[in-house]
């Protein structure tokens, strides 16, 4: 089930808005001493190919998205802390400027729900008050924003409100709240008062729970779909967001000062930056066009300029990838961005010689930029990941065939841009075919590194959330409940494993993954890549069997284990896909936005007033909201 719509012409927020939010902001922040603390759940058994180097090598442009928005709106003192650096932090331990910080923010992905609800569940275990306002946020909340609130009435624990959109949706929640903060109250104490009172239901993008007096959630109120930001130039400055990293620690607790300036490479030597939004494809597993509400937002060129330059100089930040869903989507758009990084220069010599970076592109609109390849390549490009995903178009057809996938491929080759191409493997492919059609996944990766592919990507279909197949894929039973007694767990949802398919012996999907990677990953291809480099840039061949080699090792290990199971064990199969728990409504009472079909939708009724977490220092009077 796709996101709604919103009204036509409504889906963007006024050019502007989020800059006179933040000027808003700017003017509450010295009242209000705020500390925050934000964390990026990672579940370290999701570590495996295409993930292996950038999982840990990589800070998440969400989170210091997120960082960079509350230094620029005048909170400075924030801290990121990434769980791929600081497997053992607890929550229940931090201290930012010698106290609990007022806020405490997670953000995951559908893949580390088991890490987000732990780092939820230890914040909870912090005295009542003294506790954090508790905000999750993130993919996982965007599409299942009920995961993050428990229905245990003997294990009472749940963020306090989950945010289902961007930075604009934050700094609009925390806005209202410090406008209605009463002097020595706690932010906690502010949200629970306003939340009671409704003051909330006019911030699109949030869902909040009323809860009985031990914290259980009884329901969740949705506000709606948000409103999303149009000219992404408005956007924070993400070198604010560096600079508030924790260094990497096997500790529980922060360290008295985020990761200096001159370290930020050595731990985060690839740099992720969001350049543009949205893709013109329809791709019915896909949820990128449904969340971007149809719409194509980029940051303008001189932006881009400024953000390499800013981070190059301050962090000696080289390698960059760019977070983007088809980078080649408009073409008027890409050229007005690489015109300009080509025309730039760093220390006196072009940036091209200084940065290398590579983002997301479809086969088709590679094409269409054929004449403008050796531009893209001065403009820093070294890399560009093709959504392949079937070169026969079999499973989907989005301007694809076999002849145009390696024609492509060559133009980047010839044009030193490595060709990354991301496959999707399915229950209607072989490993092997014959015939002068290679509907065959070892066909098909034979020809890609044939036609210059030095890197690698092959998953398999699996329920995606926020999609069009998402509901379909469970009414059909095509997904799994458990395998030899073994749940599906949500790590298990990153196409690495097979947890859905109607094939007959499925373990032997299982197997064509791996079998994929070590046909293009291992020595021999290693060897040949050192004479005989299927890339013009040094090594870059080389480089990447090696990793490509040692993320298929990884790979095995962790899914050799399920293939046996899948060998050999009775498979249980889902009817329906997992709803939330909790009834939950919109703030008008209609059906909430975010809810799958067949969620339990509550009645509207008064809340139960949540006990007060405590009084407010020194007898303040709090206010009363109108």
């Amino acid at each position: 089930m796709e996101l709604p719509r919103r009204t036509r012409g409504e889906e963007l927020l006024p050019a502007g808005a989020l800059r006179a939010l933040l000027q808003r902001l700017r003017r509450l922040a010295p009242g209000h001493d705020v500390t925050s603390v934000i964390a990026c759940a990672y579940d370290h058994r999701t570590r495996m190919l295409p993930f292996v180097y950038a999982a840990q090598r990589m800070a998440p442009a969400g989170v210091r998205a997120i960082g960079a928005a509350l230094v620029d709106a005048g909170f400075e003192k924030t801290r990121i802390v990434l769980q791929q650096w600081n497997r053992n932090f607890r929550p229940s331990r931090m201290e930012l400027d010698g106290r609990v910080p007022d806020l405490f923010l997670v953000s995951s992905m559908q893949l580390h729900t088991a890490a987000c609800q732990a780092l939820i569940r230890d914040a909870c275990r912090i005295e009542p008050a003294r506790r954090p306002l508790i905000i999750a946020g993130g993919p996982k909340t965007i599409y299942e924003p009920w995961g993050v609130f428990g229905t245990d009435p003997d294990d009472p624990w749940g963020a306090d409100v989950a945010v289902t959109g961007e930075e604009y949706v934050l700094l609009d929640l925390l806005a209202a709240l410090l406008e209605l903060r009463g002097r020595g109250e706690s932010l906690r104490g502010t949200f629970l008062r306003a939340r009671d009172q409704g003051a909330l239901d006019g911030v699109p993008g949030l869902v909040y729970a009323h809860t009985d007096r031990r914290g259980v959630a009884q329901e969740l109120v949705d506000t709606g779909v948000q409103r999303l930001l149009g000219d992404l130039d408005e956007l924070p400055h993400p070198v604010l967001g560096y600079r508030l990293l924790e260094a990497p620690s096997a500790g529980p607790t922060l360290a008295a000062r985020a990761l200096p300036a001159e370290r930020v490479a050595r731990y985060s030597p690839i740099a992720s930056l969001v350049l543009t939004f949205g893709c013109k494809f329809a791709c019915p597993y896909c949820p990128i066009p449904a969340y971007n509400q149809r719409q194509h937002r980029a940051k303008s060129g001189a932006r881009i300029v400024d953000e390499f330059r800013r981070l190059y100089g301050e962090f000696g930040l080289r390698s960059y990838f760019g977070a983007d869903d088809n980078f080649f989507n408009k073409p008027e758009r890409t050229l007005e961005i690489v015109e300009a990084l080509a025309r730039t220069e760093l220390d006196g010599v072009p940036l091209r010689k200084r940065i290398r970076w590579g983002t997301e592109v479809t086969v088709h609109d590679t094409l269409r930029m054929r004449d403008h390849l050796p531009t893209v390549r001065s403009a820093g490009v070294r890399a560009l990941w093709l959504g392949v995903e079937d070169m026969t178009a079999t499973l989907v057809k989005k301007g694809q065939s076999v002849a145009t996938t390696l024609e492509a491929l060559r133009l980047l080759q010839r044009h030193g841009i490595c060709a990354m191409p991301m496959m999707m493997h399915h229950d209607s492919q072989p490993l092997i075919s014959r015939g002068p059609q290679p509907y065959g996944l070892l066909n098909q990766v034979r020809l890609l590194r044939r036609a210059g592919a030095v890197d690698l990507q092959v998953l398999m279909l699996v329920p995606a959330t926020g999609s069009k197949l998402y509901t379909g894929t469970f009414t059909s039973g095509m997904a799994y409940e458990s395998v030899a007694g073994r749940p599906v767990r949500e790590y298990m949802l990153g196409g690495n494993y097979v947890v859905a398919s109607h094939h007959p012996q499925p373990w032997r999907k299982q197997l064509n993954i791996l079998a994929a990677y070590l046909y293009f990953y291992n020595p021999l291809r290693f060897l040949l890549a050192l004479v005989r480099p299927k890339s013009r840039l040094y090594l870059a061949d080389a480089v990447l069997q090696v990793m490509g080699m040692r993320g298929a090792l990884l790979t095995a290990r962790r899914t050799l284990g399920w293939t046996l199971r899948l060998m050999w064990g009775p498979i249980r199969r889902k009817s329906a896909p997992p709803t939330s728990p909790i009834p939950m409504r919109a703030s008008d009472g209609g059906p909430a936005a975010h809810a799958l079909p067949d969620t339990p939708h509550s009645a509207v009724r008064p809340p139960v007033p949540a006990a007060p977490p405590a009084a407010a220092p020194g007898g303040w009077p709090l206010p009363v909201v109108s």
